[in-house]
């Protein structure tokens, strides 16, 4: 059911042309918000642009767009501003789960998450995922930030964490430690914006359906290891996740910033 809850309203989604971030642009798009999708190939884009406006008959946009490059982030959020006449929301969804993870595909199974003990990490591999899971989220949060700002109107921030920021994987620390970042990036930022009208906050999804973890869910240990780890038995779906930040993003949540929500099945509940 849509209640128009973004009418009127412009959403720069990144990470939007797969798993989580595809499902915020579909969903604030049936609810009423133009979309300009921020992801690594032209062609992936376009297709999630293109399914949004058959779909929706919404207008939806997309940039080919680098998190990890400053000058990446400042034109797409140049070029979101430029088309649209204004920023409302962002949903800063571009991550990755390991070094070699691809965005829209599966995981190699050589190194995928929770495989990848800190002993012999590469620090190049390290990096990689710190400088997309935040760094990129930082980019992201103060380019859209800095446009709200110039045209005053306020605005909301969505960064997707993870139920890791908060729970320790082992053979997953490059991931853990970037989300436990983005989840104090959210709370500093937001001190930060509450004089600008900028709401900034975060989900920490569990375990979701999304192509981040196919390849976990076709191995039965790792299947199995993850719905033992959620209280409710099964993993998420994106749309679930979507349906989070919506009220983050909408005026249902007008007097809330720098908080985090976890829709994880109860894998965490402190």
């Amino acid at each position: 059911m849509t209640t128009a809850q973004m009418e009127g309203k412009v959403a720069v989604i990144t990470g939007g042309a797969s798993g989580i971030g595809l499902a915020c642009a579909k969903r604030f798009a049936e609810e009423g918000a133009e979309i300009m999708i921020a992801d690594l190939l032209a062609s992936r884009c376009e297709e999630a642009a293109s399914e949004i406006r058959r779909t929706t008959n919404g207008r939806a946009l997309f940039v080919e767009t680098n998190v990890c490059e400053e000058s990446d982030v400042e034109a797409l959020a140049d070029k979101a501003f430029s088309e649209f006449g204004r920023l409302d929301c962002l949903v800063a969804a571009a991550g990755v789960s390991s070094a070699s993870y691809v965005s829209g595909q599966a995981n190699q199974a050589d190194d995928a998450i929770l495989s990848n003990d800190l002993l012999n990490a590469k620090v190049e591999d390290w990096n990689r995922v710190l400088q997309i899971n935040l760094t990129g989220v930082m980019l992201s949060d103060r380019a859209i930030a800095r446009r709200m700002i110039r045209a005053g109107n306020g605005g909301a921030i969505v960064n997707i964490a993870s139920t890791a920021a908060r729970i320790a994987l082992p053979g997953a620390a490059d991931y853990c430690v970037s989300k436990a970042g983005v989840e104090m990036l959210t709370r500093v930022f937001a001190a930060e914006m509450v004089e600008h009208n900028i709401r900034v906050n975060a989900i920490g999804p569990g375990f979701i359906e999304t192509p981040m973890t196919q390849d976990m869910r076709q191995t039965e240990e790792t299947a199995e290891m993850m719905t033992t780890m959620t209280p409710m038995g099964r993993l998420g779906t994106a749309a679930e996740m979507a349906a989070t930040a919506l009220y983050l993003a909408s005026s249902e949540s007008s007097y809330t910033t720098g908080q985090i929500l976890f829709p994880n099945g109860g894998m965490f509940v402190g």
